[in-house]
């Protein structure tokens, strides 16, 4: 009976130590992870603080629009609700037949890229070919809108690193993360 005690006493710390060894190492994998972190500490910083900003967003009727401009597309850019993260935008064909996409109306097209707007419209429900692409989008129809930033956050892998030159990027359709 003692010696069954006793066994069971050094599976139980053979347990812990095998506990604060994975323990230790994933500590010392984060830490060693984290100096190679390929995300510039102002863009982390510039993330948080969007994360927070997107959050604080009141809801209402209007969306939030990223302008994103590639000269052999057509589309405008991604739009997503108001409170929702960027990974949930739509790229979007815009309908600018009540208001003027802000470019066009300024007659400087593609001037705005990267641009942040609150746009007023709503989605169609019509789909638009977009033959560039080969791509099928959503159509917004776009009613008004306000500038929010001309330098918003980062929203683009690209933008992350900070090292892919417009010539690498001119035909890749980026995803906002």
């Amino acid at each position: 009976m003692l010696r069954k005690a006793a066994i069971k006493e050094a599976h139980q710390r053979m347990r812990r130590a095998t506990q604060l060894l994975l323990a230790g190492n994933l500590l010392l994998g984060a830490v060693l992870l984290g100096g190679c972190e390929t995300v510039p500490q102002g863009i982390q910083q510039a993330r948080i603080e969007m994360v927070q900003h997107i959050a604080a967003e009141p809801a209402g009727d209007y969306f939030i629009g990223r302008r994103y401009y590639k000269p052999d597309y057509k589309f405008w850019g991604y739009i997503r609700k108001p409170g929702q993260p960027w990974s949930t935008a739509e790229l979007v064909m815009l309908n600018e037949k009540q208001k003027l996409a802000p470019d066009r109306e300024r007659l400087e097209f593609g001037s705005d890229n990267n641009y942040e707007y609150k746009l007023y419209g709503n989605f169609s429900g019509d789909k638009v070919y977009e033959p560039a692409s080969n791509g099928i989008y959503p159509e917004f129809v776009l009613k008004g809108y306000e500038l929010i930033s001309p330098n918003p956050p980062p929203i683009f892998k690209s933008q992350f690193r900070g090292n892919a030159s417009v010539t690498d990027l001119r035909y890749v359709v980026e995803k906002p993360e």
